[in-house]
């Protein structure tokens, strides 16, 4: 009984121990993240004034509400994104998007708004299976082909996605779509925070996401 209390303080210390490394694993993703992508972020200005050009445009899907048309930060990523064709950045734009649901369709209603934007039809291809950001990013690299994209969504969102890009060794150009205050925006950026672990190391084993295989369509 007297080596009880050493035993406790051992696992007590380990427990400790094993905070701290995650901690600063996250800290340290997070810096990477961030640090090794913000100088590849740009304005549309930008973009049209050093003439960068890429083979898609990327946007990642969000929310649509119950009646089929966009949230407002879905609705501001793929206005950039519309934004961005017309003013000739890529000659298609690639709406990602998630369509697990017969009820929920992300991907079609992006097209929809793209279209209202003035984005010709075949000018847009369908990804039904972006289901989250890495699958999104690997899916354009591997099912659609995409040497060079442009990525479209908020800066808080934009430094991951970036990264996975980078890491699948795809050169990308972000282009942050915020256009004002959105709700939810402090459980937003928390998110993010462990989600730039999990598609961190994701990426660096090169995982193979769900359906990685079902074709981008017109």
């Amino acid at each position: 009984m007297k080596t009880l209390p050493k035993i406790i303080t051992r696992i007590a210390a380990l427990a400790i121990a094993v905070v701290a490394a995650i901690v600063l694993a996250t800290v340290a993703i997070n810096a990477y993240c961030i640090l090794g992508t913000r100088g590849q972020v740009h304005t549309i200005a930008q973009v049209q004034d050093d003439g960068m050009t890429a083979d898609a445009i990327l946007v990642l899907g969000a929310s649509v509400l119950p009646d089929g048309s966009p949230s407002d930060i879905l609705a501001d990523r793929l206005e950039v994104a519309a934004d961005l064709y017309l003013a000739g950045a890529a000659p298609v734009v690639i709406a990602s998007g998630d369509n697990r649901s017969s009820h929920y369709n992300e991907s079609d209603a992006m097209k929809r708004y793209l279209e209202s934007l003035g984005v010709p039809s075949e000018a847009i291809r369908v990804d039904h299976a972006g289901y989250d950001t890495y699958g999104s990013v690997y899916r354009a690299v591997h099912a659609y082909g995409a040497d060079s994209m442009f990525v479209v969504t908020q800066a808080y969102h934009l430094y991951r996605a970036l990264m996975i890009s980078d890491m699948l060794g795809t050169r990308s150009i972000g282009v942050a779509s915020d256009k004002g205050a959105y709700d939810n925006q402090k459980h937003y950026s928390l998110r993010e925070v462990v989600a730039r672990d999990k598609d961190f190391f994701q990426a660096l084993i090169k995982a193979r996401p769900e359906d990685a295989d079902q074709p981008i369509v017109a």
